[in-house]
Parts: structure tokens; sequence; C-alpha cells
């Protein structure tokens, strides 16, 4: 399966609207991550900076139910092909991590903020 071994315990997981084919976000998992959603079927990750287990949606309630996990040719990187219930992967508001879109030095905004990062974090 995968070797987390050979990536320091880490490997990227690319989380895909499995309806549009979308990329909404990027994040890391770990293996005891890896078989959280495998058994509940929700997306779990490996938070980096909190170094602890990131249950997709644990403040938001923006979760993501999984359809389906591929991995590539090399087993060291996990996509996951998601349902995002409440419209947006983005902790910045977006439906996609990937709403900025570089235009020569300059980078432009081309997605629409689905809600409002100051309502849904209160910390």
């Amino acid at each position: 399966m995968i070797d987390f071994d050979k990536s320091g315990g880490l490997v990227p997981a690319i989380a895909q609207d499995a309806a549009t084919g979308e990329v909404l976000m990027l994040a890391w998992m770990n293996r005891e991550a890896y078989e959280e959603t495998l058994l509940t079927g929700r997306a779990c990750y490996y938070s980096r900076s909190r170094s602890r287990l990131w249950r997709k949606g644990e403040e938001s309630g923006h979760v993501q139910e999984v359809r389906s996990v591929y991995l590539d040719c090399d087993a060291d990187t996990i996509l996951l092909k998601v349902n995002q219930i409440g419209g947006a992967a983005c902790h910045e508001g977006y439906k996609s991590c990937f709403f900025r879109r570089v235009e020569g030095d300059q980078l432009q905004v081309v997605g629409e903020r689905v809600f409002d990062p100051k309502q849904v974090y209160k910390k």
C-alpha cells in the first residue's frame, strides 16, 4: 500500500470534487489519518501546524465525504474524490484553496468566497 516511512511519515493528499473534477485542496496524511479516512468515509488529515489529526470540517462543519480513494504510481500521494459539504474546502471561505491565478507577477482572485472566515472561525 502506501509507504509512509519513505516520506518521513507524511504523504500529500489531494482532495478533488467527485462531481466536477475541480481540485479543492492539498493536505497531508499520516498512517492514522489515512486509516481513519478509510474507516469513516470522511476526510481526516494530519495538521503539520497543530501536530495532530485534523478532521476536515471539525470547526467549520464543511466536511468532505469521501467517494473514492486513489494512489499514484509510486504509492506516495493520495487522491480523494470527495463530496464537499458546505460548499467550501478552503479556510479562507472559497470553494477551492486554488482561488488565485498567477498573471505575470500578480495574483488574480478568480474564485468567489462562499463564507466569511471571521464568522466561521471565532477563535
